[in-house]
């Protein structure tokens, strides 16, 4: 009967886990992924140094994605899907239309804040020009969903006559988008020029603030 030595226990560990938590697998790849595509962008990751920072092998990578674009695919489906799943969990259900509509704009801006990895990956497929983005079929739910939370809050305050007629959820979640993304976006060419008040706590604290005010007096008759 062959000896199992510790060097063989030790290859197989990524396989045991690997059979035994899959989900758990891609997971942790899809974490590690999102992180370095975020710092590097597609062409400058390689896939030795994600799985050198996971808990699989670069095989087990290739099983679940294929390639690497498959893998940035997946990340930036995954990405999305996380942002909305954030928005979603918000207790709106029952708030005054202007109280929920404030809340989301700021939620988004914190969210956005604290995500900053998300608003790297879509800089840079902004640069590919959405080229990797996956299927529309694949995010729409993720994405419909912020909208017709939108939906929902804006023909609430003008069947209560708070809001003006005219506009959309579409249109309200650019802007609520644009106010939120440039903060982070941007950031390091604006404190560059302009210094970094805006960034700390405090001055992160009166932006999100008004980005609520903004978003609210658009809206309000």
């Amino acid at each position: 009967m062959a000896q199992t030595t510790d060097s063989d226990e030790d290859t197989d560990l990524p396989r045991r886990k690997w059979k035994q938590d899959p989900d758990g697998v891609r997971s942790n790849i899809l974490q590690v992924a999102r992180e370095i595509f975020a710092q590097k962008g597609l062409s400058g990751t390689r896939i030795d140094e994600i799985a050198s920072r996971t808990s699989t092998s670069k095989r087990m990578i290739y099983y679940y994605f294929v390639d690497k674009e498959g893998l940035y695919r997946e990340v930036l489906a995954d990405a999305y899907r996380q942002t909305r799943e954030a928005e979603d969990a918000l207790e709106l259900t029952g708030l005054p239309p202007e109280m929920a509509l404030r809340k989301l704009a700021e939620f988004t801006f914190e969210n956005h804040r604290r995500s900053q990895d998300f608003i790297r990956l879509v800089m840079i497929e902004n640069i590919h020009e959405a080229h990797h983005m996956p299927d529309s079929e694949k995010i729409s739910g993720e994405n419909s969903s912020a909208i017709s939370m939108l939906d929902v809050i804006y023909a609430n305050g003008v069947a209560q006559g708070i809001f003006r007629p005219g506009l959309t959820a579409v249109e309200l979640h650019w802007h609520i988008s644009a106010l939120s993304y440039f903060n982070v976006s941007n950031r390091a060419t604006f404190s560059h020029i302009f210094g970094g008040e805006l960034f700390d706590e405090a001055g992160q604290a009166t932006l999100r603030q008004h980005v609520g005010d903004m978003i609210l007096r658009m809206v309000l008759v």
